[in-house]
């Protein structure tokens, strides 16, 4: 094992099980929402014959909608095609003490096409791994971070559904933005969470408070880019799996409250050749030292930032969140170390790095960090400038393109983009396309209790 406490190599997970201490092992990967899917394993079953053999799951799980409904149009798995298996192959770089699960370990899959022995195009994992790939032959690694918040409420998940996630109870009733007292109330829960990732081969730097009523936000420590994706996929498991433990729950909505702040998952991202800061360098933009990498790059992103927007914000519910003077940028700008733009440059020399401040906490790691990949690819291959540095308040300026507003503007953006084509291939493209329009369509049809209050009995 190497200096990450609680990550597990084969022969400390065949001790463990050995001695009784670890006796399931989930195999897993997510969904197109970010959901974790997988198995639960007999430890011994899954050492003899998973290891290396993997396992096999319906490829429905790439099509289906939030219900699990499969959704027809597809051209991946269909009725048509049977809906057959694909194999999960164990990434065991991954495999982890489940420290929030009683004699646990979890894994992190690969999706294979049992037909050509691929890793599954349209898999967020495999979309990510392709980028990543493109990076490397460019002669570069990224580094990244995430910074998650969540809401959370004094009910349990199953009184919260029950309610119709009405009238729930907030764990803070006032701001508790870096407010030790408050938080301290919240350890409860917050402390066991960093404890648990610690504990699971995940390190952590701190949580926080945030400006909403039970807001807060975890953050733990920049990786690679793809153990990063993982980080933050069994981060979030984990945290609702230990609020479910606890009778309260967190939600990862972009904007569960009209009135409160919405939840973010700022990205933080940087390029390295080696062990140097590929952003680092003497060009002087105002107070920023840096390399033309660092401006081809942040060019790049900024540029297809609306050909990409249902990679950063993937529902309904993630562009109710981005509103005036609400920490959430509305235009596309970026300044050192502004917390009113979209693109908020921070550190200097080895810490340089880009934080993007558009992703909601609702965000698919793998796509979000695919989608600054492949843009940024496009600036170095095109070297593409950024605009000005902007300086000031971002919120009050008149001549800067703007965030979309809605899931279908910006899939339908999406949809029509050559840029999005090229980079992802047509059949991701396509995909994903479908995926986005079904759930903005989804939401369309759907009958709201604000329909309802405001139109009953006076329309």
């Amino acid at each position: 094992m190497g200096n990450t406490r609680g990550l597990l190599d084969i022969d400390e997970l065949t001790a463990h099980v050995e001695t009784g201490d670890i006796d399931t092992v989930i195999v897993a990967f997510t969904d197109h929402y970010g959901r974790v899917h997988g198995k639960r394993f007999d430890a011994t079953f899954f050492l003899d014959d998973v290891t290396g053999a993997g396992t096999h799951g319906c490829d429905y799980l790439l099509t289906v909608d939030m219900e699990m409904e499969p959704v027809p149009g597809y051209h991946y798995s269909n009725w048509e095609l049977g809906y057959g298996d694909f194999h999960m192959v164990p990434d065991m770089g991954t495999m982890r003490v489940a420290s929030w699960l009683q004699s646990t370990a979890i894994v992190l899959c690969d999706l294979i096409d049992d037909a050509t022995h691929e890793y599954v195009p349209v898999a967020p994992r495999s979309i990510l791994r392709r980028q990543i790939a493109r990076l490397d032959t460019l002669g570069f690694t990224a580094k990244s971070a995430s910074e998650l918040e969540y809401y959370l409420y004094e009910e349990s998940y199953r009184d919260a559904a029950t309610s119709g996630h009405r009238d729930l109870t907030p764990v803070s009733w006032y701001s508790e933005d870096y407010h030790l007292m408050q938080g301290a109330r919240e350890e409860f829960y917050n402390g066991a969470v960093r404890r648990h990732l610690a504990a699971s081969g995940i390190p952590v730097e701190n949580s926080k408070g945030e400006t909403g009523l039970g807001q807060h936000e975890m953050n733990i420590r920049y990786a690679d880019i793809l153990e990063m994706a993982d980080r933050h996929t069994i981060m979030k498991l984990l945290m609702k799996d230990t609020a479910d433990q606890l009778g309260v729950s967190a939600t990862f909505m972009a904007k569960p409250h009209g009135d409160q702040a919405g939840s973010s998952c700022h990205v933080h991202l940087s390029l390295w050749s080696g062990e140097e800061n590929a952003f680092a360098g003497s060009t002087e933009i105002g107070p920023i030292s840096c390399s033309e990498t660092f401006t081809y790059f942040l060019g790049g992103w900024m540029k297809h930032v609306e050909d990409l927007m249902p990679f950063l914000a993937p529902t309904v519910n993630s562009y109710k969140r981005f509103q005036e003077a609400s920490w959430a940028p509305t235009n596309i700008a970026w300044s050192y170390d502004n917390r009113t733009a979209g693109f908020r440059i921070v550190g200097k020399g080895s810490s340089l790095r880009i934080e993007c401040r558009i992703p909601g906490a609702d965000t698919n790691p793998y796509l979000v960090y695919a989608a600054a990949l492949a843009a940024g690819i496009d600036g170095l291959e095109n070297q593409t400038e950024p605009p000005p540095m902007f300086s000031g308040d971002v919120y009050a300026a008149q001549d800067l393109p703007s965030v979309p507003g809605t899931l279908t503007r910006a899939v339908n953006t999406f949809a029509m983009s050559e840029f999005a084509k090229s980079a992802f291939t047509s059949e991701v493209h396509a995909h994903y396309a479908h995926f986005y329009t079904d759930e903005a369509k989804a939401y369309d049809a759907a009958v709201t209790d604000w329909e309802r209050a405001r139109y009953f009995d006076r329309i």
